[in-house]
């Protein structure tokens, strides 16, 4: 290979998705030289670009939700300046179980903080809030009233621009080549040129477990797994607009305005190959079938689809921290499809563990703690894809 002249940097982010523009941003913003490497040639083209854009305060386990909630008053109250509208804008989440999984609803509405910020619906409360959902599919619902759609393109460019104002750079079709770890810093090998940094952020995506292999690390047993989505022709003799965002306790779909027509998934957790994941027609078809037998809809019309990765470890919870074998090798990664409305968070809180290696007190007093997020812990092992994010409860048994 061709010695190339490096340019400098203090810290080299790979990935431009939202998780590696968060925290590119933060990083800047605490006075590091930031280069933010993505691979694409443009932004968000992966998972960041497909996500089904809820902010909610009870949607993943418990590290999640708290990452969620210190992410909060980011969506609600940007900075000024941040963007030029809204971050967020009303829809509520419902949470709608059957006599089979009600078990699963009453777990999870037991949580405490799952308790704060939701109200228990009988079944005919439920019915109000989503008329098309069958009588005989809803025993019971828990509804999140402040769960919010989010603007991701806002706000995935409202922290692009950020970066860039406090000196950050971001560099398209960098696709990584080479890691090596010479003497107390690392060179990156890209299609775009060589860089020199101290410290290296695993921001990758599906592909973070690829990248912690070029530079020696352990993949922590990330497993990319497919969710697949849909367009569907929304129902003409109704006014859809103000349905929440519908869940089934099982997780097994998932439905919501979207557009003028209806957002579907199956909510599937298909392990993966890092890919530019497009939709499998069995998942359409599962999608469709659970949809119609919860609600008094026929599907006549895919108008759209789509599939994106959603990269796990065995807790589901995230990857952040410095690596504990490899120096200078800082994990910000499998984020599941939380990435988004943990972003403000997730970005803030790395980039302080990066720069002062503190905990700050605003996030411990939410319950996280370094430990639970260490890319060392007993939790970051190979994926289990039944593992979700209702808690564990046999309906059968109790």
């Amino acid at each position: 290979m061709v010695s190339r002249a490096a340019q400098i940097a203090d810290v080299a982010v790979i990935g431009g998705g939202m998780v590696g523009a968060t925290i590119g941003f933060n990083l800047a913003l605490l006075g590091k030289d930031v280069v933010v490497l993505e691979a694409e040639n443009q932004i968000g083209f992966h998972s960041t670009g497909r996500s089904a854009a809820v902010f909610s305060e009870t949607y993943g386990g418990c590290v999640v939700r708290a990452l969620s909630r210190a992410s909060r008053q980011f969506f609600f109250e940007p900075p000024a300046g941040f963007v030029a509208h809204p971050l967020v804008t009303p829809r509520g989440e419902l949470y709608v179980a059957d006599s089979s999984t009600i078990c699963r609803l009453d777990a999870l509405a037991m949580e405490p903080d799952v308790a704060a910020v939701t109200r228990r619906l009988t079944a005919p409360e439920t019915l109000a809030l989503c008329p098309i959902l069958k009588p005989d599919f809803v025993a019971s619902g828990l509804f999140e009233p402040d769960a919010s759609d989010i603007d991701v393109d806002g706000l995935h460019q409202g922290y692009l621009r950020a970066l860039r104002a406090v000196g950050g750079r971001l560099v398209l079709n960098a696709q990584i080549e080479e890691l090596r770890r010479s003497g107390n810093h690392w060179d990156v090998e890209t299609t775009q040129g060589r860089w020199q940094a101290e410290v290296v952020v695993n921001a990758a995506g599906a592909w973070a477990g690829q990248i912690a292999e070029l530079a020696g690390a352990r993949r922590r047993g990330l497993q990319p797994c497919r969710r697949t989505a849909m367009l569907i022709e929304a129902p003409s003799e109704v006014t859809i607009h103000q349905w929440p965002f519908v869940i089934d306790a099982a997780e097994t779909f998932y439905f919501k305005p979207d557009a003028g027509a209806i957002l579907l998934s199956p909510a599937d957790e298909t392990p993966s190959d890092p890919c530019d994941a497009s939709a499998d027609e069995f998942d359409i078809a599962v999608a469709i079938d659970r949809f119609e037998r919860a609600t008094t809809m026929t599907v006549r019309r895919v108008r759209n689809r789509w599939a994106g990765l959603r990269t796990f470890v065995s807790d589901r919870a995230p990857l952040l921290g410095f690596d504990d074998q490899v120096p200078g090798f800082f994990w910000a990664a499998a984020l599941g499809g939380y990435g988004i409305q943990t972003a403000p968070a997730v970005g803030e809180l790395g980039a302080q563990l990066l720069v002062s290696g503190r905990f700050p007190e605003k996030f411990s007093n939410l319950s996280l703690t370094a430990e639970a997020l260490a890319p060392g812990r007993e939790g970051a092992s190979p994926a289990k894809a039944a593992l979700r994010w209702a808690p564990s409860v046999n309906c059968e048994t109790g």
